[in-house]
């Protein structure tokens, strides 16, 4: 590898705003905040709105697509033209 052309990883604590949930990780982002973490040392903290613990994706709060309701709006609204299968 070519030295100084790699940006510097370091420990790093994202915090998730909307669950409350930190998570240590590495990183090269850089923050100007610090906290203090469970084994005492201190790391650059960032915040973020959305993480697993919180996005619906994973935490499995996602809406179910009512797809045969969109075909049936669809064929209401533009007529029955075009079917299916034709």
């Amino acid at each position: 590898m070519k030295p100084r052309i790699h940006p510097v990883s370091r420990p790093v604590v994202f915090r998730d705003r909307a669950a409350g949930v930190t998570f240590l990780t590495r990183s090269t982002a850089d923050a100007g905040d610090h906290v203090r973490g469970e084994d005492g040392n201190t790391y650059p903290v960032i915040d973020v709105e959305t993480s697993s613990a919180s996005h619906p994706f994973y935490t499995g709060g996602r809406q179910v697509l009512d797809t045969a309701g969109r075909v049936e709006r669809f064929h209401r609204r533009y007529g029955d033209g075009v079917k299916p299968g034709d």
